[in-house]
């Protein structure tokens, strides 16, 4: 058990907590045991990924942005860098709620397990539909002038402000760059330790995760027992990997209309990348094997591959900002929330600014997640519906965000002269054969 990684580990705990659940409502007392002792835990566990998802947010972002290091030299490359990573993560969100508006999953739910997961979470979802009220009663500006916190300190008490910590985040982070570099330095290396801590502590929360899923999925199970909850799942894990794979596609095009490369031409230099990115669920620890594809297989500089690529862990998420899009409405869906376009515009500028500041780890997508639920309004507990297939769709999401930050890297490279001829090699060269 010890050395069986982490994803087999949720997904055995997902399936316990399942058993667990069926078996204990067939005794009376199964039900109040589960929800008096082990749904608790299951909530630590929420709680714990709510807990560091604010200094997650200022520590990634101002690091990430900090790194930009000199705004006169990014007038060029910098600016394409910027603008192509947030067409695409745009791309990305308009894709996944293109994708769970026309399929629907949550719509799949009966309308009594619906009444029993509203029963279930009914002060939760309260509170958020008197906020979305309050929202609509407001001017059609009010929502810019939100995002402009007047306390930075009152905004970073509260998980449903984060749009305001992620407009101070991004305002410190260029104040950084604009002061002097000597006197920036103990500021920048202050934020990139707490960086390291944070990611430190996903780490540590991460390792409880089989634990809380068990807890979440027995929670569920006894407190909403229809079957068709697991077929609503099934649809929203297919709306997921179509979205993923339709990024995919539209990167290939991408690549083949700004660079004239053939899609077996990228696809065959940054398959490694891919694969390693599947395997480790992590842009940051596949970020060596992405620049050394790209470089040496794709033709891209040097010089623009060791900006482009690094800054692409920090704010290119587009795998991440999709599966959150689709995540937030089919959580809304399941729950019986009907979301306006008002709504949904909402969630596409939350998620693309949700995932600049997504930690390039682990299942760091699902405390973003919190973010853009909390924003919309959607229960943070219906987190709870969707955890248990997270693992393996985070393994697919951060292939997609490796492979953007391929196509990306290539387009800008090509812009501003720098995409060369790569020498010819096939895809494994440099990888040994067992």
């Amino acid at each position: 058990m010890k050395n069986l990684p982490l994803h087999w580990k949720i997904l055995l705990g997902m399936g316990l907590g399942v058993v667990f659940g069926i078996v204990m409502l067939q005794f009376s007392f199964g039900a109040d045991l589960v929800l008096d002792w082990i749904k608790p835990f299951g909530t630590i566990f929420i709680n714990s990924l709510k807990l560091i998802a604010i200094p997650l947010i200022l520590a990634s972002l101002i690091k990430g942005v900090s790194d930009l290091k000199d705004i006169t030299k990014l007038s060029r490359m910098g600016g394409r860098t910027v603008l192509l990573y947030m067409f695409t993560t745009v791309t990305a969100v308009t894709i996944g709620l293109g994708i769970v508006n026309l399929i629907k999953p949550g719509n799949t739910v009966s309308d009594q397990t619906r009444e029993e997961l509203v029963a279930a979470y009914a002060e939760d979802a309260a509170s958020k539909q008197a906020l979305a009220d309050q929202q609509k009663e407001a001017g059609p500006l009010q929502a810019l002038v939100d995002i402009v916190p007047d306390n930075i300190f009152k905004a970073t008490t509260d998980n449903g402000n984060m749009l305001q910590v992620i407009f101070f985040a991004i305002f410190f982070g260029i104040g950084l760059i604009l002061i002097p570099e000597k006197k920036a330095q103990p500021v920048k290396a202050f934020f990139d330790a707490f960086n390291e801590v944070i990611l430190k502590l996903i780490d540590l929360i991460m390792l409880a995760a089989p634990y809380g899923v068990f807890a979440l999925l027995a929670a569920l199970i006894v407190e909403a027992p229809s079957p068709d909850l697991f077929n609503a799942l099934g649809l929203y894990t297919l709306c997921v990997l179509l979205g993923l794979a339709l990024m995919i596609v539209f990167y290939i095009l991408l690549v083949r209309l700004v660079t004239k490369k053939s899609p077996r031409f990228f696809l065959n230099g940054i398959t490694p990348a891919q694969l390693l990115a599947f395997s480790t669920s992590s842009s940051a620890a596949t970020l060596p094997v992405t620049m050394e594809r790209v470089q040496e297989h794709l033709g891209v500089d040097e010089e623009v591959s060791s900006f482009v690529l690094p800054i692409g862990t920090t704010i290119n998420m587009d795998g991440t900002s999709l599966y959150q899009g689709i995540a937030a409405v089919f959580i809304a869906q399941t729950f019986g929330m009907n979301l306006d376009l008002g709504a949904q515009l909402g969630i596409i500028a939350t998620a693309s600014l949700a995932s600049i500041g997504a930690a390039a780890v682990p299942s760091g997508g699902m405390v973003m997640l919190l973010i853009v639920l909390g924003q919309a309004g959607i229960p943070e507990a219906g987190l709870a519906l969707i955890f248990a297939v997270d693992r393996p769709l985070d393994m697919c999401r951060t292939m997609v965000n490796v492979t953007g930050d391929a196509s990306v890297s290539m387009m800008v490279a090509k812009s501003v002269g720098k995409l060369k001829k790569p020498k010819e090699k096939h895809w494994d060269d440099h990888y040994p054969k067992n």
